[in-house]
């Protein structure tokens, strides 16, 4: 049986060294710290916040080693295996389950779509091998595979234990959450509908801001889902919101990445061929952040 996820699971930045050549140990290690002392709920490396794209195979690996190292068993970790090639995602999720983390992401092959019956294959095989619950990560922008709700629901039978809706379709993310909650679990990863899928009962949600306003999204967590108190919510999400939409905006993970050098964390900023955030754009969002009353470096 999979176990319960609830909260908001931060999509981790991978911090480089100033050369963009290796993983900063120290960086991310301050990191982590940074976001359980706020009350993140769990941690889950190596997906697009993460640049996953740009990591090599033995990056990726070190990455969800030093996550479980430096998580201690605090929070569940649940690191992004997903590849363009099935036995790299495969090995992936088995180096994962070897290290004792609670569940695994999967993206689907992000070049050329795959079908929906491959799909389900991918995933099987992923599960089978790694005896693992698969967090399916629902982003047609990037993977060209846009499902229906009953095809999601459907991802059930091949260990899908909850999914990622990074579509931005609130409507088909309404209908899981609602018609299919039996099978399978709908969080929120769309971050201008974050709001939205807290207040429709997601139990979980995956967010990239939370790394650079952790203090934020546990606020609005516990508004929304502890205390049932729909308008300290609004409030909340009122000054958060204009962040989300900024990050939108721009190159995700260089954004994500601003934001915590803007509160004074060295990331060692994007890999190429990402490139930092321009200075007036830098400007922009510092402005953000000062009206949503965030510290600042």
């Amino acid at each position: 049986m999979a176990p319960k996820f609830t909260g908001v699971l931060a999509a981790l930045i991978t911090p480089f060294t100033d050369d963009l050549k290796q993983i900063d140990e120290g960086r991310y290690k301050a990191h982590i710290e940074f976001l359980l002392n706020t009350g993140i709920h769990g941690l889950v490396p190596g997906g697009s916040t993460g640049e996953c794209a740009v990591l090599s195979v033995a990056e990726r690996k070190q990455l969800t080693e030093l996550t479980v190292k430096f998580a201690a068993g605090r929070v569940p970790v649940i690191p992004g295996v997903g590849s363009t090639n099935t036995e790299e995602a495969v090995e992936l999720a088995v180096h994962a389950a070897s290290l004792g983390v609670e569940a695994v992401m999967v993206i689907p092959p992000y070049y050329d779509p795959v079908t929906y019956e491959q799909l389900k294959e991918i995933l099987l095989e992923i599960h089978q091998a790694s005896k693992l619950p698969i967090v399916y990560y629902n982003i047609p922008s990037i993977s060209g595979l846009t499902l229906t709700p009953e095809e999601i629901a459907g991802l059930s039978s091949v260990g899908v234990y909850s999914f990622k809706d990074t579509s931005g379709n609130a409507p088909v993310f309404t209908e899981v959450a609602f018609a299919y909650d039996d099978k399978i679990k709908a969080w929120n990863g769309w971050d201008t509908l974050t709001f939205y899928g807290l207040a429709a009962g997601s139990e979980a949600c995956i967010w990239g801001a939370a790394n650079f306003i952790p203090e934020l999204a546990v606020a609005l967590w516990n508004a929304i889902c502890v205390e049932n108190d729909i308008k300290k919510g609004r409030e909340i999400w009122k000054v958060i919101f204009p962040i989300c939409k900024f990050l939108e905006q721009h190159n995700y993970s260089a954004a994500v990445k601003a934001g915590m050098e803007l509160r004074g964390y060295q990331t060692g900023g994007p890999r190429k061929p990402f490139t930092p955030l321009k200075p007036e754009h830098q400007a922009e969002f510092r402005q953000l952040l000062l009206n949503a009353q965030v510290p600042l470096a």
